[in-house]
């Protein structure tokens, strides 16, 4: 049997309250049998009996009082903490849609049907199969398994809590967080983290669960260049197929443009041109000599 930390301490303080309720009975029945001896010394000794339990009584409501309010916190900082959420959310989705007809036909012969279709919409989010192709786990999750309301925040500290939690964010956001607590998880399940903005999913992430049964968790997403676009973010969680939570985050502002960085290139020069050449003039031909006839 599973036994939290809170739940402990919770036991401890109704056992110490018992007992020193029964000790103060038996304290104030010990002095008032003391009355009613003889003997000096035997009335003594009983009555230092029953003053001594009323003592001890004093002592386990005062232990008692600082084991409910001071034992739990100081337990955390040697152990994680394993709460029990106080929220239990239970999302059923099932709209009903009444077809009523703006012309009403009024036949002199009314046919009445055996069966009486109702359309339903069924709002029940599912892992897309792309991502469910991704599974790696073979361990069965506990279908008992809940979360808590989604917190959504940019920081986070050691403990897991939100820094500054919020439902609206300014660009520029370079980090968010979507914090939850969570109890009756079995390690080694499939659990799966999927970031929406408006229809088209964003971030995903998808493995095995590698937490405790009980305690705080999160799911971060990073956005990339050109990222985050204004406007309505949701993020949903599954343990293995099964739905179990979901949240909704706005993202106001323009979103930041990257610097363009400027990369120098190597220009190769210019290869020598050759020069032409001279071109010779052609040499001048002799005339021919002039022969005398005789």
């Amino acid at each position: 049997m599973g036994l939290d930390i809170k739940t402990a301490v919770l036991t401890l303080f109704i056992l110490l309250l018992l007992i020193g309720i029964i000790c103060l009975w038996r304290g104030i029945i010990s002095i008032r049998n003391a009355r009613t001896l003889p003997y000096f010394r035997m009335r003594r000794i009983r009555m230092l009996n029953g003053w001594r339990l009323i003592l001890i009584a004093l002592l386990m409501v005062i232990f008692g009082v600082l084991t409910k309010f001071k034992a739990e916190p100081v337990i955390y900082n040697y152990f994680p903490p394993s709460p029990t959420p106080s929220l239990t959310p239970t999302i059923t989705l099932t709209p009903t849609i009444t077809l009523t007809p703006s012309i009403t036909l009024s036949p002199t012969i009314t046919n009445t049907p055996s069966v009486t279709d109702t359309p339903t919409i069924t709002s029940t989010p599912q892992v897309p199969l792309a991502i469910e192709l991704t599974f790696l786990s073979t361990i069965t999750p506990n279908p008992d398994a809940v979360f808590s309301p989604l917190v959504f925040s940019t920081g986070i500290d050691e403990a897991y809590q939100a820094l500054d939690p919020g439902v609206v964010f300014q660009n520029p956001v370079d980090h968010v967080y979507a914090i939850f607590s969570y109890d009756l998880m079995t390690p080694g399940s499939q659990w799966t983290a999927i970031w929406y903005y408006l229809d088209e999913v964003v971030f995903y992430e998808s493995k095995p669960w590698d937490g405790q049964t009980g305690g705080f968790g999160y799911s971060d997403w990073i956005p990339g260049p050109g990222q985050p676009l204004p406007g309505e973010y949701s993020v949903q969680i599954f343990v293995g197929k099964d739905f179990k939570i979901s949240g909704i985050f706005t993202i106001e502002g323009e979103t930041p443009t990257a610097e363009p960085t400027l990369t120098p290139s190597n220009t190769p020069r210019p290869s020598n041109t050759p020069i032409p050449s001279r071109t010779l003039l052609p040499t001048a031909t002799p005339k021919p000599t002039v022969t005398v006839q005789p």
